[in-house]
Parts: C-alpha cells; structure tokens; sequence
C-alpha cells in the first residue's frame, strides 16, 4: 500500500506534510509509512478516502482497477495552459485563434476557444483591449493597455 500512497502524492502533487494537514494525521505518521516502518491504520485509510472521495478504495486497498472511481470536474486554474481543437469542428469559415493553430485535441476541449467567424475584417482595425495573466499559484493580473 505504501507505494500505491506515494503515486497518489504524486498524482496529486503534494508533499507528504501537505497531505497528513489535509486529512488530520501527523506527518510523522505519513513518514513512518513511507519509510515502510508502519503499515496504514484503517483509521488512516477511512481519513484518506473520506478527505478524497474519487480515491477508488479498491486501487488503494489492493491495488485493482484505475486510482480514481471518477476524475473531478477542473477548475479554471486547473485546465493546462495548452489549448486543444477539435478537427470535427473546425470548418472553413471558422477562424482558430493564432496560439491555437498547430494543436488538435478533444471535442470537449474545442469548446474552450473563442471562435470568431471570418467575415473579412481586417486585422489591423483590432486593437488590444485586455490581457489576462494567470500565475502557478493560482491569482491573476489584469492589464489594459490604455
């Protein structure tokens, strides 16, 4: 159980210390278990998977199936900053922003773009009027240009 604990830290991006905060434990405790000196109390085991409901108890208590009954719906700060479109919905008068011309990806994903319909409008004629930057830990800057 000790390694399937650390590829569920690792899954999830957090330090041993993060982790025994957020479900209550020591992290004395969440050492000992890593190291291999004690073996995960079933009162460990209820914490782990009451504090992470998509946590498949299955793959944690013997290893079977996916690590995750289900993956959570992400956040806006949790999307990757790549972009993916959907050759299916692309079409020729729909114009795909210039960051996004070269990467192809799901449907679903298709929908976080911003399409704009090429009516011939010259580029010149637009003009910056807002720019959006969103850091690693979670905040945003906004610049306007005027």
């Amino acid at each position: 159980m000790k390694e399937r604990i650390l590829a569920f830290l690792q899954s999830e991006n957090k330090s041993y210390a993060q982790f025994a905060e957020e479900i209550g434990v020591q992290p004395s405790g969440i050492s000992h278990i890593l190291s291999g000196r004690n073996n995960p109390s079933l009162d460990f085991v209820m914490k782990m998977l009451q504090k992470y409901r998509s946590l498949s108890e299955e793959w944690l208590l013997f290893g079977r199936g996916p690590m995750y009954k289900y993956i959570s719906q992400p956040t806006l700060f949790d999307i990757p900053p790549s972009v993916y479109v959907s050759e299916e919905v692309m079409s020729d008068d729909t114009r795909i922003p210039p960051e996004a011309s070269s990467l192809t990806g799901s449907p679903e994903k298709a929908s976080q773009l911003n399409y704009q319909k090429n009516d011939n409008q010259n580029p010149k004629e637009k003009t910056l009027t807002r720019v959006l930057l969103f850091y690693s830990d979670k905040t945003c800057t906004e610049y306007n240009p005027s």
